[in-house]
């Protein structure tokens, strides 16, 4: 998955393979599409940042949830705004507030930008945060991280949202504040998992990629990006 490989998942690969003196190929795409390469025999492991359907779990698949991820609001860093209210958020997101100013910011017209509808950042964004609701834009962009390139690039105005993971990578772009929380904190409102998704009886350098995903060493690295590990 794009958000879990930008996030933690070249790190944590590249951490595998040297520990276990072994080899890891690494691919990323949608979750969606991730998901599809694994049933169609072209990886032994898929990450995803969705809940696998019922129908992939009787066809002999399984998920391992190994993380929350905070689901950020992201800003260019030199955005005058720091934090918004849920409805402001939603009405930004819906069109009805196009204007900075609107939110007691600088008169300053806002750029939404948007992953694509086929990523799991929007299909989760969409669930949480907009209820549903569907989603305005201006652009969209090709995979759910480049949403982060994007906002960094374009006018200071611009917004959107991706994994706090992914996106803490970037100091170009920080991470707005939601009815007071922060996205490091507990009780902040919007969440996604990500999953290590195999077959049903994995083999047995598959089983040693999920449990390493559980070690302590592990879970530093999803802590030091902003991510809550999840234990087994």
């Amino acid at each position: 998955s794009n958000q879990v490989y930008k996030a933690f998942g070249k790190e944590q690969a590249e951490a595998f393979a040297q520990a276990m003196n072994t080899k890891v190929d690494i691919k990323f795409a949608s979750s969606v599409s991730c998901v599809h390469a694994l049933m169609n025999g072209y990886c032994d492991i898929a990450s995803s940042a969705r809940a696998l359907y019922r129908r992939h779990r009787e066809y002999g698949f399984q998920q391992v949830p190994i993380c929350r991820d905070p689901i950020a609001v992201i800003v260019s860093s030199k955005c005058k705004v720091d934090a918004l209210t849920e409805r402001q958020l939603q009405d930004i997101f819906s069109g009805d507030i196009d204007n900075w100013k609107a939110v007691g910011g600088p008169d300053l017209p806002i750029t939404v930008i948007v992953p694509s509808k086929d990523s799991a950042a929007h299909k989760n964004f969409r669930r949480h945060v907009m209820k549903h609701k569907e989603i305005a834009h201006d652009f969209m962009s090709h995979d759910s991280t480049m949403a982060i390139a994007a906002v960094a690039y374009f006018p200071p105005g611009t917004v959107s949202f991706i994994s706090k993971g992914a996106a803490a990578h970037d100091k170009r772009v920080k991470a707005l504040r939601i009815d007071g929380k922060a996205p490091t904190e507990l009780d902040y409102p919007y969440f996604q998992t990500f999953f290590l998704v195999v077959k049903i009886g994995p083999s047995e350098p598959v089983k040693q990629f999920i449990d390493f995903a559980f070690t302590p060493e592990a879970k530093v690295r999803i802590k030091k990006y902003g991510m809550l590990p999840i234990d087994r």
